[in-house]
This record gives C-alpha cells, structure tokens and sequence, in this order.
C-alpha cells in the first residue's frame, strides 16, 4: 500500500515548478520524494524502479549510507573555505583519486560543464606554452552530435539547434568533426594549431552511440603522432558506468586529459574533477583559474567515499555482467516486437531503438507508460529510449525491470 511521503502532493509540486521555476526542462510527470539503491518513490508513496540514475551521477545507488555519512559527518565540521587557504582534507583527496585514476595532478570542480571548459582551458594553455602555437589561434576538434555541456563556450561547437538557437554570438576555435571517422580525424589534424581532440567515448545524449571497436586507440595514437591532446569527456561514462571504470579503458587508452563529473560523487553532491599528468597541468598559475567551491572539505570527502563505493562493492564488474544480460533480454524481446528497431550499448548505458521518427511522441508516450508501470526511463533524441539504472542493482531487480520492458512494449499502441 502507498504511503504519502510529501505534505505537498504531485499535483501542487508540478503546479508550484510551472509557476515560479524557469521552463528549461520537461521533465516526465512523476514528483519523486524519497530514494534507495535502484528504488524511488512519488510524494503519494508510489514505488519505482530509476532507470536513468540522474543521467548516470547516481551509480552507487540513491542515498548510499557510506557516502552520505561522509557528507553528514565532514559537513558537520567543516563546510567551505574556499582556495584562499589550505584545508585538512583536500590534499588527501587529490592523492586518493590521482592515485585511483593514474594521474600526476587532479583540478577540481563542481559540475561536468566547468570540467569541461576547464580541459579546454588547459589544453589552450598547454597549446600556447608548450607545443609553441601562436597566441589565440589555438584550435580544438569536437565531434557532432557532441554533448559536453551548456555553457557559452561549449554550445558553441554542438550542433544541436535547441541547444544553441539564439543563445550566439558563438565562440570560435572549434573544427566539428563526425563522431567514429579516423579519416575525419586525420584531416583534421593536419592544422598545427590544433590543440586537442574532445570526445566522449560513447555520446550519451546523442542516443548511447557506441563507436567501433578500437576507434579510441587509434584516435589516441593519431593525437600522439600529432603532439595534440587526447581529452575523453567521461563524466557520463566514467566512474563504472560502462563496465569498466573509464569507457577508454575498453581500448586500453590512457587520455592526456581526463575529465569526470556526476558519479564521482555518488550523486550526493556537484563534484567534478580534470586529471592530467604534470606537463599538462603545471601551465596553470595561482591566479588564472578556478572556483569557490572547488575541492571544498566536503566535495573531497564525499568523493572518496563515492569511489570506494565503487571498488569495494565491485560495481563495474555488476555493470558488465547485468549489461550484458540486459542487452540479451532487450534483443529477446525485439524478436518479436515491430516497436524497436534495436539496442546498444556497453555496460549498463544502454538504449532501445524505437522504430519511428525522431519528430514523434512514440519513445515519450512509452515513458509515460513505463512509468505507470513502475520504472523512469526518458527518452533522448525523439525516438530512443536510454535505460541506465543504478550499478548496485542485482540480478533479480533487473529481471524484474526487463518483465516491467517486455509488458509495457507488448501492451503499447501507438
């Protein structure tokens, strides 16, 4: 039986956003309250299976005792100092998680977006200091259908017209590229003034696009031979979410610039960090770059916490083997459906194909109907549907979550 968990039900939580909050996103309509592992639950009680994970911040599961002990406990103490001066905890972490993801030097941030123009940052600076390129004619390669943001900066080389109409002028210093072409790359790299090649190991937000097997070493090897730097955007795939705990890990590359964000930690608090060896990130001076918040007591001792999580509770070795065993489910039940096209994916990032236009309500109106049916999943890019639950679930909750699939697809009419 349902428990009401909110003194303001679904209704007036969706009526009070409409109201007085920025219409910036279009949320499905469910108001959750409360959360537990791969479990949420609505104002009203109401339980469900998260299928998104807060696009992937959440791979420890909602509410993870260990991290938010350490939230609670450091919170408790010491807070926010800022960088203007040394705190106890902050060298620590930077030893923990250089240590942990095998770098020389982390910079830390807050959100995915400020790593991200953080990397560019220092990938210009390195550009101008160290390779020799002329002062402000440093250029960086991206790949279409890239999302690596919202910022200024960063919208400027997407070419999603949602995200980029009206907000221009446009900051220039970008050569587009399409994602999985070698060939592409190379041309590209033929400019000296290129600085590094941003990429995602797998484009999230375009639809869970999985590039070919060795795409990221060779482009690796490319970036090398052209003394450019290798910058993986892994704030979506990083941290376990794909079955190891760097997607580049899959092509046995290590990027000159690694950028993470979300899952590091846990969810539970805007943590985001740019490891790099020294050669790289000793061009960045007191002075030329940072953040209140950055490397903040708390933000330290949440993330260490968050990626002992991780190990200890062997999460993305959980990803590969519930990935794989969703993907043979997912590809059971396409058999003998006309609604899916497909399924991709690596560890537990996946996405169903949903066979219509990307202009049609189809994969939002079976979002709708898996919600009614118990498990949150949204959709990306009109017609798929990406499904990303927490690391920590288990076999049997994922069995359960594929029966929850495999009926609202069955009993879906368009």
């Amino acid at each position: 039986m349902s428990t009401t968990l909110s003194k303001i039900s679904s209704e007036k939580s969706i009526e009070l956003e409409e109201k007085y909050g920025a219409h910036n996103y279009h949320p499905l309509p469910v108001v959750l309250a409360k959360g537990e592992g791969v479990n949420v639950w609505d104002a009203e009680g109401k339980h469900y299976y998260d299928f998104l994970s807060a696009y992937s911040a959440v791979n420890q599961g909602h509410c993870h005792p260990k991290i938010v002990k350490a939230l609670i406990d450091q919170a408790s103490t010491l807070g926010l100092t800022s960088r203007a001066f040394y705190n106890n905890v902050l060298g620590e972490f930077e030893q923990y998680i250089t240590s942990y993801f095998g770098f020389d030097k982390v910079l830390p941030m807050n959100s995915g977006a400020e790593a991200v123009e953080t990397a560019i940052k220092l990938a210009r600076k390195w550009a101008y200091e160290i390779k020799g390129v002329k002062e402000n004619e440093a250029k960086i390669i991206v790949c279409e259908n890239n999302f690596h943001g919202r910022t200024t900066t960063v919208i400027s080389f997407s070419n999603d017209p949602v995200a980029r109409k009206n907000f221009g002028p446009y900051t220039p210093g970008f050569i587009k590229i399409p994602y999985n072409d070698v060939d592409a790359l190379a041309e590209a790299l033929k400019d000296e003034n290129v600085a590094g090649f941003l990429v995602e190991p797998i484009q999230g937000e375009a639809g869970v696009y999985v590039p070919d097997e060795g795409y990221l070493a060779k482009c690796n090897d490319m970036c090398k031979a052209k003394n450019v730097l290798f910058i993986a955007d892994e704030v979506q795939t990083g941290v376990a979410r794909t079955g190891k705990l760097l997607a580049v890990n899959y092509d046995n590359v290590t990027p000159d610039i690694l950028i993470l964000g979300k899952a590091v930690s846990g969810g539970v608090y805007p943590v985001s960090a740019v490891l790099a060896n020294d050669e790289i990130m000793n061009v960045i001076k007191p002075g030329e770059h940072g953040s209140t918040f950055g490397g903040n007591p708390t933000a330290a001792k949440v993330s260490m916490a968050a990626l002992e999580v991780i190990k200890d509770e062997n999460l993305a070795e959980n990803a590969k083997v519930l990935g794989d065993l969703f993907r043979l489910e997912m590809n059971r039940i396409i058999e003998s459906s006309d609604l899916v096209n497909g399924v991709r994916g690596k560890g537990l990032l996946n996405a169903v194909l949903i066979n219509d236009t990307e202009e049609s309500s189809t994969a939002w109106d079976i979002c709708v109907a898996l919600k009614d049916n118990g498990l949150l999943a949204k959709p990306t890019h009109g017609n798929i549907i990406r499904f990303a639950p927490p690391l920590v679930i288990t076999k049997e909750q994922l069995m359960e979550c594929v029966a929850i699939i495999e009926k609202t697809l069955t009993a879906f009419k368009k």
